[in-house]
C-alpha cells in the first residue's frame, strides 16, 4: 500500500462541518434535548449554580503526586482566581461546561454500543457517528485488512468526549458547582452502560471483543489493524482516542472521587495489556513510528497514574503496558542529545515524553528523565515561535530555524497544551526558573489567546493553529468543535490555577511562580495568600497572609528571564535580595497574619530576534507578547533603535492604551492573548538602514560584522541598560571605534555617528 503523504494528509485536512449536539435545557440537566430544540442563549448559563465548599469538594477528590517530585501542586480546589485577564477565557469556558449535553456526549458510545441514544446528536467534526458507525463495531475476528474502504471520517469519535469528561471534572474541582458533579457522575454511569453492553456482544457463541473491560466508540477492529500497521486513512490513531478517554476517567476520580470510573480505567488497563502483552518488541516499535495511525497520546501517562491510583491485585500490568508505549528510537536519541525531530508530527510524540518522566517516576530509569530534559531543549527556544507554539503543519522543523520554518500553518495547540504538562512536570523535579518563563509564556500568549472572545453553549471556541506568518488568522472555524484542539480547549480554560503555586515536600516553601490573581489555601500548613495583581497589564503584584503558617517559612517569587530592575518589598519595606533575572528570590521569615509582599517587575517594551534570521524579530512586553494588526503577507518592516531609552526600552514615540495596546508608528499592536480574531502579524522585519538614537539620524549607513552578523546598532544596544548618558556614550564611542578598526565604519562616519549621539536626547 502507497504511505500517506504526512505532508498533504494531516489530521486538520479531516475535519469537516460541525453537528451540533442536544442541549441541557437548564443548568444541570442531565437529560439531552431534542436535538431539533433551538439552542438557550450563552447568557442563560453565566451565573453558577449551588456549589459546594471548598472543604466538600476537596474531601472528595483523590489527586495524586509521586514522591519523585520534590515540589507538589496543589489540589485545583485550594486555588481560585481572582479578577485577571484570564478570568473572561473561564468564565467563558464555563458557559460550555453548564449548558453542554451529558447525552450528546454519550451519542457515539451508545451507537456503537447498540443502545439508544435518546435522540441526542453527537458534537460533530471529528467527533461524529461517521460513514459507517454500524459496520465499524467489529471485533478483531471480523475485521481483515483493508476491509474498512470508509476512509478515517469518524474513527477519531471518543476522544473529544473524554476531553470533555477531563473538563467537566476539573471544571467542578475549580468551581464546586454541584450541576458539574452531577454531570461526571451520569456521564461514567452512561459509559459503564456502554462497556456492558460491549461485553455482552457475540459473534456466533464467542465474545465480540477480546477482554470485557473493553471501552471505546468504535470496534476493537482498529487496534487489531494497527498491529498490522494499517496506514492512517484505514484507521486513525486508535490509543489517541483511548488516552483521553482513560485521562477522563482518571480525571473523574481525581477532581470527584468518582470511584466507579476508577473501575472503568482499571478494565481497560487490563485490556491494553492483554493485547500489547502479545505483541512482539519489533512490532510494538513499527507501530509507534507508524504518522498518526501509531499516535498513542499520553497512554503511557495515564496507565503509570493508573497504577498509582489502583488498588487492583493486577495492577502491576498497568505499569507493564505502560512500559510497551516507550518508543525506543526516540527515547534512546533524545537521552543522548541527538536530535531526530525534524520532519516527525510533533504533538504524535510530546504526549508520550510527560509519560516518560512518569515512568521514571515510578522506575528510576534515567534514560527516561533525561530524554524528557533534553527533548524540551530541543525544542525550547530552537523550535518555539514567540508565543510558545511549535510546530508547521503540525510537523517540527529543523532545530534553530524559528524564522525559516514560518509557514501558513503554525502551531498547533495541541502541541502547546503538551509542551506545558512536560514544563509544569520538569519544574517540580527540577526548580529550573527557564521552565517557568516558558510556561507563563505560553499559558498566556498561545493558550489564553487562542480562546477565541465569544460565548458558545456548543463550541469550546479555541483556534486549531495559532499561526504566525504575516497577515495571518487564528484557525477558529466553527470553533473545532470535536477536534483535538477544541479537546484539549475543554481542559486548558478552567484549570489557570494549576501552576500559580507549588509547595515544598516538607511542608517549609511555597513558590509563587506566576502572576495571577489568587488565592491559595494551604489547609494543612494554615496558610492562607492572597494575590492581588494586574499583571501583565501592570508591574505590581501583592502577596498577603490572610492567615500565616507558624514557625520559620520561604516564600520562593519568581523574577523572569526578561525582567530587568525588579524589586520586592516586605510590609513597605525594600528588601536587598538578589532579583537577578531568571531566578527565585527566597524569603525566610516568621510570617504574620497581614503580612504584605510587593513584587514589581517593570514592564517595558523589546524586540526579540528570531534564532536564525536576526531581523525577523517579534515585539514583547514583559511577558506578553504583541501582535500587528495588519492583512499583508508581506513582512511589516520597523526600525526600533531611535525609539529605544538609556534602559534599552523601546519607549520614544510609543502610544500605550488600555489592555496592553501600543500604536507605533501608526501601526496597533495588540496582546496575542486578546482572543480576537482578526488578521494579524507575530513577527516584523527590523530595518535599521542608517545609525540612528533618539530620533536624531546620523545618515551614516548601519554596518553589521559579516554575512547575518550583528550590527554596530545592535552591538551598542547590546550593552543597555546605561546608569547615565555617559554610559551611553562611551558604549557608542566604544562599538564605533572596534567597527572602524575592522574597516567597517570609516573615520569620518564615525564622527558623524558620534555628533548624533551626542545631539540625541536620549536623557529626555
Amino acid at each position: 500500500m502507497t504511505p500517506i503523504d504526512p505532508l498533504v494528509l494531516t489530521r486538520r485536512a479531516l475535519l469537516g462541518s460541525s453537528a451540533v449536539g442536544g442541549l441541557l435545557a437548564a443548568s444541570g440537566a442531565l437529560s439531552a434535548s431534542p436535538a431539533t430544540a433551538a439552542a438557550p442563549a450563552a447568557s442563560a448559563f453565566r451565573l453558577p449554580g449551588l456549589q459546594h465548599s471548598a472543604a466538600v469538594v476537596r474531601a472528595a477528590a483523590r489527586e495524586v503526586a509521586p514522591d519523585a517530585w520534590t515540589l507538589q501542586p496543589f489540589p485545583l480546589s485550594a486555588v481560585t482566581l481572582g479578577q485577571s485577564v484570564f478570568t473572561r477565557a473561564q468564565k467563558q469556558a464555563l458557559i460550555l461546561n453548564r449548558a453542554y449535553s451529558v447525552d450528546a456526549l454519550l451519542a457515539v458510545f451508545r451507537r456503537n454500543a447498540g443502545l439508544d441514544t435518546r435522540g441526542a446528536t453527537p458534537p460533530g467534526g471529528w467527533e461524529e457517528f461517521g460513514p459507517a458507525p454500524d459496520d465499524q463495531r467489529w471485533g478483531p475476528s471480523e475485521y481483515r485488512a483493508g476491509q474498512n474502504v470508509r476512509g478515517a471520517g469518524g474513527l477519531l469519535r471518543g476522544h473529544f468526549a473524554g476531553h470533555f469528561l477531563s473538563g467537566l471534572s476539573m471544571a467542578y474541582a475549580s468551581t464546586g458547582e454541584g450541576a458539574l458533579a452531577q454531570k461526571v457522575g451520569a456521564f461514567v454511569a452512561g459509559l459503564e452502560e456502554c462497556r456492558v453492553a460491549l461485553a455482552a456482544q457475540k459473534v456466533g457463541t464467542a465474545s465480540r471483543y477480546s477482554h470485557p473491560g473493553f471501552l471505546s466508540a468504535y470496534g476493537e477492529w482498529q487496534f487489531s489493524a494497527l498491529e498490522n500497521y494499517a496506514p492512517y486513512g484505514e484507521i486513525w490513531a486508535p490509543y489517541y482516542t483511548l488516552h483521553k478517554i482513560v485521562a477522563g476517567l482518571l480525571d473523574a476520580h481525581a477532581y470527584t472521587g468518582n470511584t466507579l470510573a476508577l473501575t472503568l480505567a482499571e478494565g481497560i488497563g487490563h485490556w491494553v495489556y492483554s493485547r500489547l502483552s502479545k505483541c512482539a518488541p519489533a512490532q510494538l516499535q513499527r507501530m509507534w513510528s507508524l504518522y498518526i495511525a501509531g499516535e498513542c497520546g499520553g497512554m503511557n501517562d495515564v496507565l503509570v497514574e493508573l497504577y498509582w491510583r489502583s488498588a487492583d491485585p493486577a495492577r502491576e500490568e498497568f505499569l507493564q503496558a505502560a512500559k510497551l508505549f516507550t518508543y525506543d528510537a526516540l527515547v534512546d536519541a533524545c537521552a543522548a542529545d541527538r536530535d531526530t525531530l525534524d520532519g516527525r508530527h510533533a504533538n504524535q510524540y510530546i504526549p508520550t515524553f510527560s509519560g516518560y518522566l512518569k515512568l521514571y517516576d515510578q522506575t528510576g530509569e534515567e534514560r527516561y528523565r533525561t530524554a524528557v530534559t533534553n527533548l524540551f531543549g530541543m525544542v525550547v527556544p530552537g523550535r518555539a515561535y514567540a508565543h510558545g507554539g511549535t510546530g508547521e503543519g503540525e510537523l517540527w522543523g529543523p532545530a534553530d530555524a524559528v524564522a525559516g520554518d514560518i509557514g501558513k500553518r503554525n502551531a498547533e495547540s495541541c502541541a502547546a497544551y503538551n509542551m506545558l504538562k512536560i514544563a509544569r512536570s520538569l519544574f517540580l523535579h527540577d526548580q529550573d526558573p527557564a521552565y517557568m518563563d516558558y510556561y507563563e509564556r505560553t499559558v498566556l500568549n498561545h493558550i489564553l489567546g487562542g480562546r477565541r472572545d465569544a460565548e458558545s453553549t456548543i463550541s469550546p471556541e479555541n483556534c486549531y493553529m495559532f499561526p504566525v506568518n504575516p497577515g495571518t488568522r487564528k484557525e477558529y472555524g466553527d470553533g473545532n468543535i470535536g477536534t483535538c484542539c477544541g479537546g484539549t480547549a475543554l481542559e486548558s480554560h478552567v484549570k489557570y490555577q494549576d501552576t500559580i503555586y507549588f509547595r515544598s515536600k516538607a511542608g517549609g516553601a511555597l513558590y509563587v511562580n506566576l502572576y495571577i490573581a489568587s488565592t491559595v489555601d494551604w489547609a494543612e500548613k494554615g496558610l492562607t495568600l492572597v494575590q492581588t495583581s494586574s499583571y501583565p497589564e501592570a508591574d505590581t503584584s501583592t502577596l498577603e497572609f490572610t492567615s500565616a503558617p507558624a514557625g520559620s517559612f520561604t516564600l520562593h517569587v519568581r523574577i523572569p528571564a526578561w525582567a530587568r530592575g525588579a524589586t520586592v518589598s516586605i510590609n513597605g519595606e525594600r528588601t536587598d535580595a538578589d532579583t537577578a533575572p531568571g531566578t527565585y528570590v527566597a524569603l525566610t521569615r516568621s510570617w504574620a497574619t497581614g503580612d504584605k509582599v510587593a513584587v514589581t517587575i517593570p514592564l517595558s517594551l523589546r524586540a526579540e530576534p528570531t534564532p536564525d534570521r536576526r531581523d525577523i524579530q517579534a515585539l514583547v512586553y514583559g511577558p506578553v507578547v504583541l501582535t500587528a494588526i495588519d492583512s499583508s503577507t508581506r513582512y511589516a518592516s520597523l526600525a526600533l533603535s531611535s525609539k529605544a531609552g538609556l534602559d534599552g526600552s523601546i519607549s520614544r514615540g510609543v502610544t500605550r492604551r488600555s489592555g496592553n495596546v501600543f500604536e507605533i508608528d501608526g501601526r496597533t499592536f495588540e496582546p496575542a492573548y486578546s482572543g480576537r480574531d482578526v488578521a494579524y502579524h507575530m513577527y516584523f522585519q527590523r530595518s535599521e538602514p542608517t545609525v540612528a538614537f533618539a530620533g536624531v539620524d546620523s545618515k551614516v549607513r548601519n554596518p553589521t560584522r559579516g554575512q547575518g552578523g550583528p550590527s554596530l546598532l545592535e552591538e551598542v544596544w547590546a550593552k543597555a541598560p546605561f546608569a547615565d548618558r555617559t554610559a551611553f556614550l562611551d558604549a557608542v564611542r566604544s562599538v564605533s571605534q572596534s567597527f572602524t578598526d575592522a574597516n567597517l565604519l570609516t573615520a569620518r562616519d564615525r564622527q558623524k555617528v558620534l555628533l548624533a549621539a551626542g545631539r540625541a536626547p536620549i536623557d529626555a
